[in-house]
Parts: structure tokens; C-alpha cells; sequence
């Protein structure tokens, strides 16, 4: 039976991608006590990197955005390996840090780290509500637009 998490990801027609392995000396996340701390996840879907680029050079703040949400499908999938399939343990995402590439004179950062936030709260509702910091970056791993990292509370 689908957990309410679950029901709801299907409600908002998400299907979570796989949770990508660790491609360096790290673990994709660490569990101690009950926080998840998920390693910083980037534009990956279905193994291929999407909007690579610099927000405020070749990509636009909505495409940033459409960036830092998908950083974000890929922590609840991370988060969903974490608590052994069952989102329903998501007690609260507690912090995400959002990392932009961006042009030197870009100041939207807030806005495109958005993307993330939106959908913490569309998807966990309340608990979804977090601390956050969104700062840019000179350069990020191949060239992607947006990395996120998060710390969430779990059951």
C-alpha cells in the first residue's frame, strides 16, 4: 500500500528517478541519529545531465528554477533510499543549500533556488518548510546550472 508521501508524489504526477551512486569518494547520504545529511545533487536525469550553463548567461531564472527542482526530485529520492523506501519517515526537511552557477553580476540565486523549495512543500507539505541558504557559484561539476545539498529529520 502507498505511503501518503507516495499518494501524493502521484497526485502531483512525479516519478521519482532512481537514486544516483556516489561517482567520488562520498556516500550519496549519512544517516546519524535521525538526520538524513544528502550529499549535494545535481541536474541528472535518466543518467544525462540537463541544463548545463550559467543562469543569468545561457539559461534564464526559469530554467534555473526547472533546474533546482529537478537537484530536488533527486534529494527525495535520495531521501526515499534513506528511510528504506517509506517517505512517510520524512519528519521535517530541515535545510537545503543551494549552490548556483552563475554570471557574475546574476543576484537572482533566491529565485532559482525556489524551484527546490516549491517542491519540498508540494510534496511534504509543512514539513516541507526548511532553512535554506542560495549562493553562486564560479563553476559546478560539469558545467550544471544548480546543486543542492539537504539535511532532513526522519522516524
Amino acid at each position: 500500500m502507498a505511503g501518503e508521501i507516495d499518494a501524493r508524489l502521484e497526485e502531483l504526477g512525479i516519478e521519482l528517478p532512481q537514486a544516483a551512486a556516489a561517482v567520488a569518494n562520498y556516500v550519496p547520504y549519512a544517516i546519524t541519529g535521525n538526520l538524513v545529511f544528502v550529499s549535494g545533487q545535481v541536474t541528472i536525469e535518466n543518467g544525462e545531465f540537463k541544463y548545463l550553463g550559467k543562469v543569468g548567461g545561457e539559461l534564464s531564472v526559469e530554467q534555473g528554477q526547472a533546474a533546482a527542482r529537478l537537484c530536488a526530485l533527486n534529494i527525495i529520492a535520495q531521501l526515499k533510499d534513506a528511510c528504506g523506501g517509506d517517505l512517510d519517515r520524512v519528519q521535517r526537511i530541515v535545510k537545503l543549500g543551494g549552490f548556483v552557477n552563475s554570471t557574475p553580476d546574476f543576484t537572482d540565486q533566491p529565485k532559482v533556488i525556489n524551484g527546490a523549495s516549491d517542491l519540498m512543500v508540494e510534496v511534504f507539505g509543512d514539513k516541507g518548510r526548511h532553512a535554506r541558504a542560495a549562493v553562486s557559484a564560479g563553476a559546478l561539476p560539469v558545467g550544471v546550472a544548480v546543486e543542492i545539498d539537504a539535511v532532513a529529520e526522519i522516524a
